[in-house]
Parts: C-alpha cells; sequence; structure tokens
C-alpha cells in the first residue's frame, strides 16, 4: 500500500480482508489450494516471504497483511505485472494442481484482478471473483470491474459465502446457483 492512491484502497480493502479470511479457511477445511499471487515491487531478487514480513512490519497495509498471512501449506506465486500468469509459474503451478477452476480475490479488481481474470478466461479456467473479496479504489470502479468480468470473461461473481466448495481428487467446483 506505499502509492498514492493507497488509502482510498484500504478503506474498502480493511472489510473485504475479514471475508477473504472466511472463505480461506472455508477452502482449507475442502482441500481446496490457496494461492498467493503478489506483485514482487520490481524488485528482481525478492524473496515472498521476506516481502511478506516487511509489510507486516512496515506500511499502511500491515494489519491486513497479519490478518491474512500466508500458512506453511499455501502457495505463492510472485509477480512482476498487474497480471498474475504474465511471466510467472502461475500457469504451471495451476496445471500440476489439475485445477479447471479458480477463485480469484483480491486487490485491486479493477487492475490485478481483472488482468488476472483475463488471463485465466485465455487459459479456458472456469472463473469466480467474488463481489465481496475484491476492492478497488472506488465501489464504481469495483462495479465496473466486475461488470466487464461477468460479461466478457464468464466470471461468476456471487458472494464467496454463496460459493460450493468441494477439494480435489476428481471435485469440483460448482458453478450452478446455491
Amino acid at each position: 500500500f506505499d502509492f498514492p492512491e493507497s488509502d482510498q484502497l484500504l478503506r474498502y480493502a480493511r472489510p473485504m480482508a475479514k471475508k477473504l479470511l472466511r472463505l480461506k479457511r472455508r477452502a482449507q477445511r475442502a482441500g481446496v489450494p490457496v494461492i498467493y499471487v503478489n506483485d514482487n515491487f520490481g524488485r528482481w531478487k525478492s524473496d515472498f516471504r521476506h516481502t511478506v514480513e516487511h509489510c507486516a512490519r512496515n506500511g499502511r497495509g500491515r494489519e491486513l497483511v497479519r490478518l491474512l498471512r500466508p500458512e506453511q501449506n499455501d502457495y505463492f506465486v510472485l509477480k512482476p505485472k498487474h497480471s498474475g500468469f504474465f511471466s510467472t509459474t502461475l500457469e504451471t503451478l495451476l496445471r500440476y494442481l489439475e485445477a479447471q477452476t479458480m477463485i480469484l480475490t483480491g486487490i485491486a479488481g479493477n487492475f490485478c484482478v481483472l488482468f488476472t481474470a483475463n488471463d485465466a478466461y485465455m487459459r479456458d479456467f472456469n472463473l469466480f471473483v467474488p463481489s465481496d473479496c475484491t476492492v478497488s479504489n472506488t465501489k464504481q470502479e469495483n462495479e465496473s470491474a466486475l461488470r466487464i468480468m461477468r460479461k466478457f470473461l464468464k466470471a461468476d461473481t456471487r458472494l464467496s459465502s454463496r460459493i460450493v466448495l468441494r477439494g480435489a481428487k476428481g471435485k469440483r467446483l460448482k458453478r450452478g446457483h446455491s
């Protein structure tokens, strides 16, 4: 959160983080892998754990980092640009996990989430982008991004609590209405 509009974004990110943590806990119980995809801030020698520790100690978003801190069984990918797929190992990891569906959450909905959703769609993943686990600088920007993802990327944007989670080993997330 070291950028000019961070205060705007934090206003929405703080309440979203608690919903995201609940979704993460449900995913863990269901055996659904959790993957963190984070910026490396242009530091080509960066280390994920070091980046998390730095952000948990310093900066405006430290309470979010502490709340959503990755755990031992979580996967992680560092990204140099907006999309989680661009110049990263995300696609390789998802194929290794035999994923067909992605639940994409995070900050900011109108940049990183949208660009990653677009790339996931281009790779034929089924997409969930829970509207209560994605935020942007303004509600209008977030709603606009969610509309684009629904209309053009066929993303299901239902609330996170309405996503039916089922673990791996042949079981898949349900796209139907719950």
